[in-house]
């Protein structure tokens, strides 16, 4: 499971779209997307119920904390929201320690209300976590005693009797619609693979539920099957996160194969590197080496994409020399189905390519893989270091991934 956050728009959107298809009821959810590319006007043409309803408008960002920071606006027009907008589209803020600029709002109809209620739907190891509150809204954190949770096992449905905890205390004359929502909304987290889905608040319309806020995540590992529901559906990048060339580069790899290429800089004058197959191995390497107080780089590789891969790890590890030692450990837990030779035949050449740089750099590279093959491949690598003379320690499954990193850390503190 690979839980990714989406747009509250693109949460309503879903939630709008596929209520009516596993409930036979229609949630009158409306909203638009706004954008540095839209045209308000243009699109009050398409949508009638912006020119002629009181609105609301804020960040589409995937932070929360929004009304309490002052970036919600309530019961306004849509000149008014036109200049809200302008007045904030990519100007920076900072939510949570993290900055960046607003690019996305969500614009929809102004709802007045006196009930405010809180869900909360959690994937979970062996089910679901299910949490619910009469007193949403804001201060739910300040009402946090007043939430109730229950637990469904994987494969268990949603029935009166596992509900009655949740709703046994509201009032009869709207008891039965607000366990009925909750039930059409867990077939819907199911159903859609959500990971994740929050309503605070939802609100009663005319005696009908209907989200005020709303966040999602979907487990993207599930996009095969999910495509057609889905449509259109974005996975943003988190708030303040921001690609950089070389990661856009290897995410434009990675949407055309089959293999799973990830590249993330967090500190670009990092000194340990690491080029890591394997989604257990790469969280071994990465609480290895940040438990000793540095960063790594998380990826993993396959076939003939990996050449153009390392090219882009060894250019980023070997930028700016200074005359310190650097360390680049290339390493990966003991393979399935990958054959480690040919894996390998794309680092080296990569390798070969950039020998200068790794000289200017003073790059010592530490080497640990098992698998299909990996006898062949480790052969190679020692091969290559001393046809360079550059420091290459090669090991095999023999040796633990947690040891070569601690090898490297070793290398660049006892010359530091």
């Amino acid at each position: 499971m690979a839980r990714k956050k989406i747009r509250e728009y693109d949460s309503k959107r879903l939630l709008k779209e596929h209520f009516k298809r596993l409930s036979g009821k229609e949630l009158p959810i409306k909203s638009i997307q706004v954008t540095k590319y839209t045209d308000l006007n243009e699109l009050a043409e398409k949508e009638p119920w912006l020119s002629s309803s009181k609105l609301v408008v804020k960040p589409d960002m995937l932070f929360g904390k929004r009304g309490k920071s002052g970036l919600v606006a309530l019961n306004l027009d849509l000149p008014q929201v036109a200049s809200f907008v302008k007045d904030r589209l990519g100007k920076q803020v900072e939510m949570g320690g993290c900055k960046g600029p607003i690019t996305t709002f969500i614009v929809e109809p102004f709802i007045p209300h006196n009930e405010e209620f809180y869900l909360n739907i959690v994937s979970e190891r062996l089910g679901y976590s299910i949490s619910f509150s009469e007193c949403g809204g804001i201060e739910i954190e300040e009402n946090w005693d007043k939430v109730k949770t229950i637990f469904v096992p994987t494969g268990v449905s949603l029935t009166s009797e596992n509900i009655a905890p949740l709703v046994a205390t509201l009032p009869l004359e709207i008891k039965g619609e607000i366990e009925e929502f909750l039930k059409v909304i867990f077939n819907l987290f199911q159903d859609l693979d959500f990971t994740f889905l929050e309503m605070n608040p939802f609100t009663l319309v005319n005696g009908n539920p209907y989200p005020l806020d709303m966040r999602g995540e979907l487990d993207d590992t599930a996009a095969f099957k999910n495509f057609k529901k889905w449509g259109n559906v974005e996975f943003p990048m988190p708030f303040g996160r921001i690609m950089s060339t070389t990661e856009s580069f290897i995410h434009g790899l990675d949407e055309k194969t089959s293999a799973s290429l990830k590249f993330t800089v967090l500190n670009p004058k990092g000194r340990i590197w690491t080029m890591v197959a394997g989604g257990g191995a790469s969280v071994i390497y990465a609480d290895t080496v940040c438990s000793s107080f540095y960063f790594k780089q998380e990826n993993q590789l396959l076939k003939d994409e990996i050449l153009q891969y390392a090219r882009v790890v060894i250019d980023c590890a070997t930028s700016n020399p200074d005359g310190e030692k650097r360390a680049l450990v290339i390493g990966g837990g003991i393979a399935n189905f990958t054959d480690v030779a040919a894996t390998f035949s794309g680092i080296i050449r990569a390798l070969k390519e950039k020998e200068q740089k790794l000289r200017e750099a003073k790059m010592h590279i530490y080497v640990r893989r098992g698998g299909p093959n990996y006898q062949k491949g480790l052969a190679k690598m020692r091969a290559l270091g001393e046809e360079l003379g550059i420091p290459i320690e090669v090991y095999g499954p023999e040796a633990t991934m947690t040891g070569i990193c601690k090898q490297a850390i070793q290398c660049i503190t006892a010359a530091a």
